[in-house]
Formats: C-alpha cells, structure tokens, sequence
C-alpha cells in the first residue's frame, strides 16, 4: 500500500475519567482511560484569588503509584489548619476555565450519553456539567456583577446540543480525518485561535488572561515530594523513567470548537489527553437495513463559532466573510459490517448552510413579525461576498454551489435586496475566476413555486441536488466498494471537491429542506457507491427516504432552536403537500413562539453568547456587558480602528 492510502486518525484524548479530590490550597484531578490502567495529574493552586496556577507533569502512572499518592496527600492534610482531603465530584472530561471578576471556574463534563460511533470511535453527547470556583478563600465579599456574569455563562446550557469525542475529531469531516497526514503538529501546539484571540488580532490587542503553568519551589509540596520519591526508586529499579510521549496529532478546526476561549488559559500547557474539543450543532445516528444488510446514516452539523448569535441579531457577515448562521452538515452512510475505522467502508457528503454574505441587518426595535431588510454598507467590489467564498474554497475546493432560495420578484422590496445583492457579486467576482472554477449560482423562489397545487417544489430541489452531486462529488473510502460513485476526476468517487452552500434569509426552514433533497439525492448515490442498490434512485415512500426525512426534520427543529427559539414553522411536509392543513395549526403557533423569543430573550441570549466564546470579557474598569447597546463593535471591531486593505480583492491568494 502506498503512503498516500495510509489512513491517519489522530488520538484526540486518552482520559475518559477524572475524579477531583480537594484540599484547602489544591485541587488535585487525578484522569484515568476508560479501563483504569492509566493514569495523568493536574494540580490546582487554590491560594491564589485570581490566578490560574495549575501543573501538569505530562507523565504517565499506573494504578499502583495512584493509590500511593492518594494516600501520601491524605496523610498529610490529616491535621493542621489546612486539614481536610475528600474526593468532590467524578467526572467525564474537562469542559475548559473561565474567569469573570473573580477568580477562575473549572467547568467539567459530569454525565454523558453515547450517541454514535464512527467505525470503532464513539462520539458523546454532553448531558451535565459542574461548574466549580477554584480559590479556597472565599471570605471577602465578592464583586457585585460576579454572580450575574456566572448565570448569565451558564445560560449556555452544556447540556443541550454539545457534543465530543476522545478519539475521533469531530470538528474536521469524515474525509479531512481519513486523509493522509500532510498538515501535523506537535502535542504541545500553540493556543487555539479563540474568538477573543481572532477578533483582538485587529488591534495588535494581546491583553488575553493566561495560567501560570509552573512549579513551587514548596518544601511541603506532597506531590513534589512523591514525585522525587518515585524517581529515586525508579533511579533504585534500574526501570527506564516515564518520559513525555510528544507523539503527533492533527489541529482541530477552530471555528467549531465552542470551547476554543474555555481552553485558551491551558491549552499550550496541558497535555493533549486532558483536551477536549466540544462541538454545538447536532449530532444523531440512525440504523438502516437494506436487504438484510445493516447500515450507520449520520448527521453531523456543526455550528460555527464565527459570527454566531441569535436569528435577527446576527445578519450577512462580518469584515473577515464569516457569515451568521454558518452550519456544516456531513452525512455519512456507514456499513456497519465492518466496525473499523481504518478498513470500514464509509461515504461521507458535506453540505452547509449560511446568511448571505453581504452587510445587511433587520430593525428589531419595531414590533412587527417581518422588520424590514435594510442594506447598510455599500459593497460594490463584493470584498466581503469574495472573502467568503475565498474562505469556502480553501476549506473545501471548487466548484461552490450558491443555492439561494430568498425571492427574487416582490411588489414591496423586502427579501428581493438580498438576492439583487448577492448574484451581482457572483457575477462580478466570476470574472476574475477561471471557468472551471467559477462560483455556480443557483436561484430557486421556493415561497413563489409553493403556492401551487402540484407541490414541484421538490421536483425542482431533487434536479438542482443531481447537478450538485455530479459537480462536487462525495467522499469514499478507501475499503469502501466503488465503481461509478462520484463525478470522474474524483479520484474514482473517493473525494469530495467542492460544496453546496444553501440559504434563504434566515438559513432554517426553506433551507432544511433544500438541504434534505440534496441529501436525499446523496443518500442514493452513497448506497450505490456501497454496493447496497443497484441504481442510485431510492423513492419518496421507501423506508429510508422517511428514515432520512426524519432525521432532517430533527436537524432543523435542533438549529431552529438555536437560532429563533422555536422548531421549524415551514416543515419537509409543507412543501412535499403530503399534510399541510394538518401542519397549519403548528405553523402558527410556532410562528408565535420564534416572534416571542426574537422580542423579548434574544438579547440575552446574544450578551450569553458573546461571554461565552470570549468576545466579551469582562473587566471592573470596564462597563458590564449589559449596559451596552449593542455588540456591534464585538463582531466589527476593525469598525473602531480599521486601517484600509489596499490589496484588490480581485487577486488570488497564494
């Protein structure tokens, strides 16, 4: 086998259990792999009222030498003021750090359920949290705003759509994780470009609270002392002594990792198997079986961390071309005959969804249920529409399919400024690129074509899902059967080159059914590919067709959530006409609950957010985050010192 075909999956985590035991000045995790074989240490100052002290020794121990040291530190804090050794919580996982204006939280993974598995890796979804106060010391009064910051972080709730894995990367697609190594770092890479790092990036702002990541010189150190113990006795064994295994692993994609500002204090200190990369999106698996042959379908969508906000707050893209509302969505199709990861048989497809890359916002301060679309920066060089796409094709190649579904002929000019706006650009940035590279627009009045009794809307997405999927690909593995998947010049069916990027205006109901036909679409080709169907057709009324549809309709109420505040209004059924006076009632009412939360919790939602991912972080010299009127300069800062880019844009990058 040629290196080319070797299958590289990074170990992200090896520390599936940890157990926090406390004293009056430390907090000591003691993490575990699964079996309880081995073992890592983390020890936490607890004298310091606002600094992170932790050490990490990077070395490995087994059960034997656990025990001892559990003992050795339980001895030692039997008496004295300071007595007291007791085991506080058990945990799955170290979420990450965070610090308002006190000292720093611990936030740790309590319950988990297993969700999924890809081949032999499984994948969690978070089920609770403990968020616990690292200093000891906590007899003066506290700031006033400290406890308001610390509800207003936990009204992200962990609980509810965050997933990871120890050993598969899930912020990178089924095809990045399978390909060879060509872009590796060390374990101890340096600190992940967080949202506060990303955005102080424009200002030369370098002001980011970090760990102190070192050893006490302390004569009464337990843990220094067992240390030096073991050591000598090692010295005495003749036993080679445990050194850092620096290994290799691949980075994560950051944009997905909501956790990037949570890790941001550790991350270049701690040793990778403490990591965890936690995604928001969601997650789900499915069984099918075709003609007595078992089969995984997955749906992985992952939620950007650029831009992200609540439904109105957050419209069209900020100066970097990182748009609102950006979800990836893979589908995977599984034969889960074979449970390997390196020698399974897979086929992945990525598709996403996104605001229309453009400067554009709607008034929410009047109470109507459509505030009007306002076009607020003139952009008539498509820099930021060509930031974006220029993202888009070096994440995922050419060609990029733009499906737009916002209308196009309106007698009052409402969503029709969006889409003059956006295939303009594209016309004019094609210019400037080589046909066989040329941005595809594709236009589709989904809101106008329903309202005919013959319910074509689908018709017409499954014709514009064959052109995507014969112009872009999927993804094959290497085990996997393959004789006409995939468009030729795909490497025999084996990559995906390129993507479908959907959107109407506010990327949840029109665009989830697009994106169910598309995958739809992809679903027949991928079991075709697998050697499970004859011919790439699969029909609306088969088993996995509704399968399918089901798993999309979750996907969408799961975002529709996350972004507006309600499940889907506009369901796969409304335009498939198979039960629209039956869905009425429910489109009201849900039409009801997204106009509520868009008006009264939104905004609180959106300040939860921003502390969260570290655009906001807070400073006593500073006002609260709730006195501001508006988070505009957190998602454009270059709005306050923004130094013009004389580059054109119409360059290529090299």
């Amino acid at each position: 086998m040629s290196k080319h075909n070797l299958m590289f999956h990074p170990i992200i985590s090896s520390i599936q259990r940890i157990a926090l035991y406390e004293t009056k000045a430390r907090f000591y995790l003691i993490g575990s792999n699964n079996t309880e074989t081995r073992f890592r240490v983390l020890k936490i100052d607890r004298t310091d009222p606002k600094e992170l002290i932790l050490v990490d020794d990077k070395v490995e121990y087994n059960k034997q030498e656990i025990h001892q040291l559990l003992n050795m530190i339980g001895f030692g804090n039997r008496s004295g003021r300071n007595a007291g050794f007791n085991k506080l919580v058990s945990a799955f996982g170290i979420v990450g750090f965070i610090r308002f204006l006190e000292g720093y939280y611990i936030i740790l993974v309590t319950k988990r359920r297993k969700i999924a598995v890809i081949g032999s890796h499984s994948i969690y979804k978070i089920e609770d949290t403990s968020i616990i106060y690292i200093p000891s010391d906590v007899s003066k009064p506290q700031h006033p705003d400290e406890q308001r910051y610390l509800k207003m972080f936990q009204a992200v709730d962990l609980s509810t759509n965050f997933y990871y894995s120890y050993s598969y990367d899930i912020t990178h697609t089924l095809q990045m994780n399978m390909a060879p190594p060509r872009q590796l770092a060390p374990v101890l890479f340096p600190k992940p470009v967080t949202a506060a790092v990303y955005e102080s990036l424009r200002s030369g702002d370098n002001t980011q609270k970090q760990c102190i990541c070192e050893r006490n010189d302390d004569d009464e150190d337990i843990f220094e002392t067992w240390k030096k113990q073991l050591q000598q006795r090692e010295e005495k064994t003749g036993q080679p002594s445990q050194k850092l295994d620096i290994g290799m692993r691949t980075v994560p994609e950051w944009r997905f990792v909501w956790n990037s500002h949570l890790l941001s204090a550790v991350h270049s200190h701690l040793h990778p198997d403490w990591i965890l990369y936690i995604v928001h999106g969601f997650i789900v698996q499915s069984n099918l079986n075709i003609f007595g042959r078992p089969v995984y379908l997955t749906l992985i969508a992952r939620r950007s961390n650029r831009y992200a906000g609540t439904r109105f707050l957050k419209r069209g893209a900020n100066m970097h071309g990182d748009v609102a509302n950006e979800v990836e969505t893979e589908q995977i199709v599984h034969d889960s005959m074979l449970s390997s990861f390196k020698s399974g048989r897979f086929s992945a497809f990525v598709q996403m969804r996104g605001s229309i890359p453009s400067y554009w916002s709607q008034d929410v301060s009047k109470m109507v249920p459509k505030p009007a679309i306002s076009i607020d920066l003139s952009d008539p060089f498509a820099e930021i529409p060509g930031k974006h796409l220029n993202n888009l094709m070096r994440r995922y190649g050419s060609p990029i399919m733009f499906v737009n579904l916002v209308k196009k002929r309106e007698k009052k000019k409402h969503e029709s400024l969006l889409s003059d706006v956006i295939s303009n650009a594209i016309k004019y940035l094609n210019q400037f690129l080589p046909p066989e590279h040329a941005v595809q627009y594709i236009h589709l009045d989904m809101a106008r074509m329903n309202k005919g009794a013959d319910g074509m809307v689908l018709d017409k997405l499954t014709a514009i899902a064959g052109n995507v999927v014969r112009r872009t690909g999927m993804f094959l593995s290497q085990g996997a059967y393959c004789e006409t998947g995939g468009a030729p010049g795909h490497q025999a069916g084996r990559l995906q080159t390129g993507l479908a990027r959907v959107n109407c205006v506010d990327c949840l109901d029109r665009t989830n059914t697009a994106q169910f036909a598309i995958g739809k679409c992809v679903l027949a080709h991928q079991l075709h590919a697998l050697g499970f169907i004859g011919e790439p057709v699969i029909e609306f009324d088969s088993d996995c067709v509704r399968l399918l549809e089901g798993l999309y309709e979750d996907h969408g109420d799961t975002l529709a959530l996350q972004y507006g505040g309600s499940q889907l209004v506009h369901r796969i059924k409304t335009y498939r006409k198979t039960a629209p006076w039956a869905s009425h009632g429910n489109d009201i009412m849900q039409t009801l609950s997204r106009y509520y939360s868009n008006t009264f919790s939104d905004a609180e939602k959106q300040n939860s957010m921003n502390l969260f991912l570290g655009l906001f972080v807070p400073d006593p010299q500073q006002p609260p985050i709730w006195d501001y009127p508006s988070d505009y300069y957190l998602h454009h800062p270059e709005a306050m010192v923004y130094i013009p880019n004389h580059r054109c844009v119409t360059h290529s990058e090299t």
